[in-house]
């Protein structure tokens, strides 16, 4: 995926999980953060973000954030994007081969899910969960406790149980990781739910990007330690 007419900036203040405010071209302006997650170890006064402009001309915030840098680390913070590029990856032939069809936000029992695939006489669901928290090298998640992501795990084990495929696809927004795993310290519950699910035979991904701050396209299989 592209984003169009990106510029840099310099992070000042999140007065809200919705809004932050940045020096762009020695101006002080706010602007939409597309990520409601915590983010406290990325969004530090100075950091150099990256915005686009958004695309809703009555909201108030002009310029979307979408991007910062921490370190040498370029991460991309749009939660949005996930979606899109496990889309662009699984339509490529990336996640099941001879992929027939692949329809996305669709419900099974009490559970919305991001996507449905056919290939075949195949199919399933798959749920897709973007990650931006790195600690040492490692990726976890999530970042903040997630009823509804325990929720998500255990319908992916109900669509087991009557007859389709199930996964969860961890996006890590990041160019590399040396291994993803679930942030059992912020929410056990979830790391919990994630080991269940997956002795229950849901498949449970994580990959990297390729990141550049105008662009996010998924990449490498990242190991998973449960």
């Amino acid at each position: 995926m592209v984003y169009p007419n990106v510029t840099p900036a310099v992070f000042l203040a999140r007065p809200n999980r919705f809004v932050a405010q940045v020096l762009l071209e020695g101006r002080e302006v706010s602007v939409h953060v597309k990520n409601t997650g915590r983010c406290r170890e990325l969004l530090l006064p100075g950091a150099r973000v990256w915005l686009t402009p958004g695309t809703n001309p009555q909201r108030k915030t002009a310029y979307d954030l979408i991007a910062v840098e921490k370190g040498a680390r370029l991460i991309n913070m749009d939660a949005q994007a996930p979606n899109r590029v496990f889309y662009e990856w699984a339509a490529g032939g990336g996640f099941v081969p001879g992929l027939t069809l692949l329809k996305a936000e669709q419900a099974f029992g009490d559970s919305r899910f991001d996507f449905y695939w056919e290939a075949g006489e195949r199919k399933g669901f798959v749920e897709v969960k973007g990650v931006t928290l790195e600690e040492g090298g490692a990726v976890y998640f999530p970042d903040a406790p997630t009823q509804r992501g325990v929720k998500h795990l255990h319908g992916l084990m109900g669509c087991l149980a009557s007859g389709y495929e199930a996964a969860v696809c961890f996006v890590i927004q990041m160019a590399q990781a040396d291994f993803f795993a679930p942030n059992d310290r912020t929410h056990p519950a979830f790391g919990q739910a994630l080991r269940g699910a997956a002795q229950a035979g849901v498949q449970v991904l994580a990959h990297a990007c390729t990141v550049t701050p105008d662009s996010l396209t998924l990449a490498q299989a990242v190991p998973v330690r449960l």
